[in-house]
């Protein structure tokens, strides 16, 4: 063998070693994520036999809590978490986890696992106190949102949580990473990267979204799993559908030219979904439309327990029409 046909002999082996350990990773990495969600739903559900709290509900706090960890590489099997002084109790100074000492001192900790310890980084014992705080108000759909705002003091955690709850109850499982293009790859379309940019209309402020200019009447869809939360007239955005999803991210959808029949507040959509149709609508009072192209606004938002910002959606756009590309 010469050199030439040597070289490229190794290169080939080489290359071929990489892609082997490239696919050998991503299937392990692969099991390693679904072992985790397998975990995390035979916790929701062992802990929701012993409270009577329904395994969805149980996972939606534990997702919301999830998405407001100020740690954002931590992926713990449970993320809820809680003040020490209300774990181990005000007395507790030397944070003891025996389950008597915790009740002496007045905290909330509890045994989740029968181990005779409350341990706030032990998963069953954090499942099992956060259950029985919402059991304390009742049984019902009801009783369980109070629960939940009793301990979060916050709408929108109870909004958020109540939804994706709604979410896991209607696809029966909690790994849903399935994305798509927010619209229809078989017209024609063309965006770029306009979060930022200066807008005059309603005062001086910024575009918070990516603008995707497309025909009248181009279908537009869902690009997440998620719940409406909002349809109607806004006066910048025109006949436009916002869609909170179980990351806690509000996506909206602006300048529509008509709805889907059949899509309503509250109801439940998963990726690929018809919302409706691009338009211009928008920049006046209801029914105001042809002050620009036709095109969809689609924004992205953020929720970190605290406050809500948007943020640049381009590079999510760019990723989720090569997946819907691949699709195809």
């Amino acid at each position: 063998m010469n050199r030439v046909h040597w070289l490229k002999s190794s290169l080939f082996t080489i290359l071929m070693l990489g892609i082997y350990t490239f696919v050998a990773n991503a299937v392990v990495f692969a099991e390693e994520d679904q072992d985790r969600y397998d975990q995390r739903m035979a916790l929701y559900k062992k802990t929701a036999a012993l409270t009577q709290i329904p395994w969805y509900y149980l996972a939606a706090i534990d997702q919301y809590e999830r998405q407001i960890l100020e740690d954002t590489n931590a992926d713990p099997i449970i993320s809820i978490q809680f003040p020490d002084e209300a774990w181990y109790g005000p007395g507790n100074l030397e944070k003891k986890k025996d389950v008597a000492s915790i009740d002496f001192f007045q905290g909330i900790g509890r045994d989740g696992n029968g181990d005779g310890l409350a341990d706030p980084d032990d998963p069953e014992d954090a499942l099992y106190t956060i259950a029985t705080q919402i059991m304390e108000y009742g049984p019902t759909e009801e009783d369980i949102r109070i629960g939940i705002w009793n301990v979060y003091k916050r709408d929108l955690a109870v909004h958020t949580i109540k939804n994706t709850a709604k979410v896991f109850r209607t696809f029966q499982k909690i790994h849903l990473t399935d994305r798509d293009f927010p619209v229809s790859l078989q017209h024609r379309y063309s965006y770029r990267s306009t979060w930022g940019d200066g807008r005059g209309f309603g005062g001086l402020r910024i575009h918070e979204g990516t603008d995707i200019f497309a025909d009248y009447g181009t279908p537009v869809k869902s690009t997440t799993y998620g719940v409406v939360e909002l349809k109607g007239w806004n006066l910048y955005g025109g006949w436009r559908i916002g869609i909170r999803d179980i990351f806690n991210i509000y996506h909206y959808y602006a300048h529509l030219s008509s709805y889907d029949k059949n899509i309503q507040v509250g109801q439940v959509v998963k990726p690929g979904d018809v919302l409706g149709s691009v338009g211009s609508s928008g920049y006046g009072p209801p029914g105001t439309s042809g002050k620009f192209p036709p095109h969809l606004h689609y924004g992205m938002y953020k929720d970190n327990g605290h406050s809500e910002w948007s943020f640049d959606p381009y590079p999510y756009l760019k990723r989720w029409e090569r997946m819907a590309k691949d699709k195809k």
